[in-house]
């Protein structure tokens, strides 16, 4: 802190503001981002669904978030005779912070990033295991046996897919030669081609395993066994109430930015602008936010295909789930991590070969995306829209 003119007795003070400036920003983001998308999903609902959703408390019911959150900030706070209460209290912070400590490595752009840990990929793992003792001590400490089944689907479903995401990422790792997000993004160009979802067909099968188990950790439809409503009443946070309730659905949609961010950061270039080298975006303030700009809406498309899904997909039964993880995700997961280490040294030996494999995968990566253009194209038009619906097709 000397080399900055800062003595080095307070280093330590100004080292500490500057940790609660950022928490507070990345938190600001988090907190603002979790009520928007909680309004932004139930419209998609209610679009999907044929009827309207919120559209009373602001225009088109932009405000109804607000009025949520209020809502629940007014509320009692109840606990169950029969809980127990430190860790019915307790629960719903470990889960919150859990989710929200991931933004400590999430990059928005070349420079404005929490801490650019060497290690971050592993940090992003570690740091979400906080998520499932939360929810597993809700489960637990509620006293019900609907919010106890809710929590042990929760740990069981939770820790079994960390092992393919993990997998998934170590794929990446393979060519990229870190684990740090920002490095990742740095290997990779910014034309789409060079993004690492086309690195090899391995990267490319990594991407699909991570954005499914991703979804299967965060407990996300059509992986949302334990708080499934036909079964369980509510899960783990049946008896619930006021904000501490409101804590794990903040969660729940602060995490679908978390899954977004990481994707676009592992597999499809993150902040990088196709044609401009890292060195000169790193040191422009103009090209900074156009990658931050872009940054992010990759990671908001991500998070409106996982809404989608939500409203698409039927809910799957525990044993097809565990099923899924086990004989399919997992050895997909380490079959890969091992062709993805051949393939590396083959593209060392013979860069062509990279190159065309890249192109490869790029065209049917864009074949993917105009076959499913054209099917929700020929869903619009023949959609039998109801006539207060009609303007919105």
């Amino acid at each position: 802190m000397t080399a900055l003119g800062i003595p080095d007795a307070y280093s330590f003070w100004v080292l500490a503001a500057v940790f609660l400036v950022y928490a507070g920003v990345a938190m600001g983001f988090a907190s603002l981002f979790a009520g928007v998308c909680s309004w932004y999903e139930r419209r998609i609902a209610g679009r999907m669904q044929s009827r309207i959703g919120p559209n009373r408390v602001g225009p088109q019911g932009i405000l109804q978030w607000l009025a949520d959150g209020m809502k629940c900030f007014l509320k009692e706070d109840l606990i169950p005779q029969e809980a127990d209460p430190p860790l019915f209290r307790l629960a719903p912070y470990p889960v919150f912070i859990g989710v929200a400590s991931t933004f400590v490595v999430l990059p928005f752009s070349a420079t404005v990033v929490g801490s650019d840990l060497n290690v971050g990929l592993v940090y992003l793992i570690a740091i979400t295991a906080l998520v499932v003792a939360g929810i597993l001590m809700a489960g637990w400490s509620s006293n019900s046996k609907w919010t106890l089944l809710g929590g042990i689907r929760s740990a069981a479903q939770m820790i079994s897919y960390e092992i393919p995401l993990a997998l998934a990422l170590l794929v990446v790792v393979v060519p990229a030669g870190t684990l740090s997000l920002q490095e990742m993004i740095r290997h990779q160009g910014g034309a789409p081609w060079n993004w690492f979802v086309f690195e090899s067909p391995f990267t490319f099968i990594a991407f699909f395993v991570y954005f499914t188990s991703a979804l299967a950790e965060g407990n996300r439809t059509p992986f949302d066994l334990p708080e499934a409503e036909s079964e369980l009443v509510a899960g783990y946070n049946t008896e619930y109430s006021g904000m501490r309730f409101l804590f794990f659905f903040f969660a729940e949609w602060m995490n679908l930015y978390v899954v977004g961010a990481v994707v676009t950061a592992v597999f499809l270039g993150g902040w990088r602008i196709p044609g401009i080298p890292v060195d000169r975006q790193a040191g422009n303030i103009l090209l900074e936010f156009v990658g931050f700009v872009l940054f992010v809406a990759k990671s908001l498309t991500l998070v409106n295909v996982i809404i989608w899904l939500r409203w698409t997909l039927p809910r799957l039964r525990i044993d097809q789930l565990m099923k899924m993880c086990w004989k399919y995700f997992v050895p997909i997961g380490m079959v890969s991590l091992f062709c993805s280490m051949l393939f590396t040294a083959l593209v060392v030996a013979v860069p062509l070969v990279g190159r065309l494999t890249s192109f490869a995968l790029f065209g049917l990566g864009m074949l993917i995306c105009a076959v499913f253009v054209w099917r929700t194209a020929y869903a619009l038009r023949t959609f039998p829209a109801k006539p207060y619906l009609r303007w919105m097709v």
